[in-house]
């Protein structure tokens, strides 16, 4: 039997979403199957460009649907529907990165043209889609990275309301091939902000030149050049300070993305690693009889179990978004952190298992060890992202706001907030509901009460304990902090989902006994840090619990685990 839990394509039937979207996701589905895993993996050792897949998503229309707003679609199921993108992110992460991320900056390609006033470009962008083509998103360079304040694309007057532009980008996906590439530059006659000009260029122009692929990959990540570009009016989509913030607003919809892709990922490796390992034998018995091995395949079931759980509900957050509710600035960097990392925990704990199985060439595990680590280092590290996240913990644990609830958005809407977000500033002043009552909910779940008692301490610490103004300038010791912060946002929102889903009981207690490791793990590592005060050490040392340990609990999670063996493989 199929676990409902995890992405499974003999069984996968996307009900939830209206006719259209079930037939696109289906038919995607059937057009991976119908491939088949010999050409899947050859395709991704040969490094071959993505023709033949990108022939298909413009035979059926596919970006055109799923990434045209509402407000330039040219038919009505064509819609910026969160819910249904994230479907697809899962569908193309289990199949292959180098999928997503053809799909992952056209994303972000489109992100400055949806965001802009410009209709001749809107219009354009549309048409290009309808077409088939992909996008791209101009921001980094090779010197400054993803630093946009130090561009040096650079554009200069050229005396007829237009610019000429030279400059270059690097890891530029889809540089070799997108119809549009939104390019972040600034003007050479303005200084500051308000000489940042965001402007869509054509990869097949003349005055644009393709350098390289940077990677070593069917992924097309470029560096290109241009020289003397002509930008007319018609190819500015932001100017000013507006530009600025459109950066930093695609960002924000882009990286949900890496969530769901990152799940996906991890199903398909799982279901190789629990049927290899339950019929590899070793001194006469399953590996999977080893206690050890049952621990790592179950703890790395259930954490991916928490990836799909927290990621689900986030979509709710950002789809309900709106200027007065911007909770979705702290659960975007969530998903795109603490997900992806916990991505990378699934994939070693299920590597441990397999050893040298997870390298051999004819297996998806082989791919998916290297892949996975991609993920949390796209969109900002997750340094970055921890930092942005430490923005939101006074007031996440301290003072919550009343919200109306947040119900499960499967609805077939238009996300039209995402491209109407504003000016990227002031998250000192983002505020949150209760964080506690989803964790009342499951009081009676012993590693949840347990973890409870971790974020109750963390709380203490904010309000009597945290770092001074010298300390704050100590990022080692505020990412420790990080991540104590961000386990208890993780759990809150998998327990939301849980309840939403009627989660069975005995996953959430396992997954928890996890959390409760890991808050334990993080509170050791702060007391460890070089400016952690006296006070610090003994708060960090009180809150190490150890989880609630139950033998048939456990052993109940392990049958879920075990039926992973052969309930899929992929087609020759």
């Amino acid at each position: 039997m199929a676990d409902p839990l995890l992405f499974n394509p003999r069984t996968y039937d996307p009900a939830q979403f209206d006719p259209d979207t079930r037939r696109l996701l289906r038919a995607t589905v059937d057009w991976f199957e119908d491939r088949g895993k010999r050409r899947l993996i050859e395709d991704y050792r040969s490094r071959a460009w993505l023709a033949d897949f990108l022939a298909f998503a413009a035979k059926e229309g596919l970006f055109a649907t799923f990434l045209t707003p509402a407000s330039a679609a040219g038919h009505k199921d064509q819609r910026w529907d969160t819910a249904r993108i994230a479907a697809l992110n899962e569908i193309f992460g289990f199949y292959g990165l180098d999928y997503w991320y053809a799909w992952q900056v056209t994303i972000l390609g489109l992100g400055p043209v949806w965001q802009s006033d410009n209709a001749a470009a809107r219009t354009r962008a549309a048409e290009l889609l309808a077409q088939g083509e992909v996008f791209a998103f101009g921001l980094s360079e090779k010197t400054h990275g993803a630093d946009i304040y130090s561009t040096d694309m650079l554009l200069t007057p050229d005396g007829d309301g237009g610019f000429r532009a030279t400059g270059s980008k690097y890891y530029i996906g889809n540089g070799n091939a997108a119809g549009l590439v939104s390019v972040f530059g600034r003007r050479a006659d303005i200084e500051g902000p308000d000489g940042y000009v965001f402007f869509a260029a054509d990869s097949r122009h003349p005055a644009y030149h393709l350098v390289k692929n940077v990677v070593d990959s069917s992924k097309y990540v470029s560096e290109f050049r241009l020289e003397d570009y002509p930008v007319g009016p018609d190819d500015v989509l932001h100017t000013g300070r507006a530009a600025f913030d459109a950066a930093l607003n695609t960002v924000n919809v882009g990286k949900f993305n890496l969530c769901t892709a990152s799940i996906g990922i991890c199903e398909h490796a799982m279901y190789e690693a629990v049927t290899h390992a339950h019929h590899r034998i070793l001194y006469g018995r399953p590996v999977t009889a080893f206690p050890h091995v049952r621990r790592e395949l179950a703890d790395a079931y259930v954490r991916l179990v928490g990836m799909k759980l927290f990621s689900d509900r986030a979509v709710d957050y950002f789809r309900s978004a709106s200027p007065d509710d911007r909770r979705y600035l702290l659960f975007n960097p969530m998903t795109k952190m603490k997900v992806t990392t916990e991505g990378e925990k699934v994939i070693d704990l299920m590597w441990d298992v397999i050893a040298a199985k997870g390298f051999e060439k004819d297996t998806y595990f082989a791919q998916a060890a290297v892949e996975i680590r991609g993920l949390p280092k796209l969109e900002g590290t997750v340094h970055v992202n921890l930092a942005l996240i430490l923005k939101f913990m006074r007031n996440h644990l301290l003072h919550p706001a009343e919200f109306a609830a947040v119900p499960t958005r499967l609805d077939a809407a238009d996300d039209t907030f995402l491209f109407e977000q504003g000016p990227a500033r002031g998250l000192g002043s983002v505020r949150f509901h209760d964080w506690r009552p989803a964790y009342d909910a499951y009081a009676g779940v012993p590693n949840v009460a347990r973890f409870r008692e971790q974020a109750d301490a963390l709380c203490e610490f904010v309000a009597t304990a945290a770092p001074d103004e010298e300390q704050s300038r100590d990022l080692d010791l505020l990412l420790a902090v990080g991540q104590l912060f961000a386990l208890v946002v993780h759990g809150q929102l998998i327990l939301e989902q849980a309840r939403l889903t009627d989660l069975d009981e005995d996953v959430l207690d396992e997954l928890f006994s996890v959390l409760v490791r890991d808050f334990s793990a993080f509170a050791v590592e702060l007391h460890g840090k070089d400016s952690a005060t006296v006070d610090q050490q003994r708060w960090a040392l009180g809150a190490v619990r150890r989880p609630v340990v139950d033998e048939a609990r456990s052993g109940r999670v392990w049958e879920r685990v075990e039926a992973l063996s052969g309930a899929y493989e992929m087609a020759p």
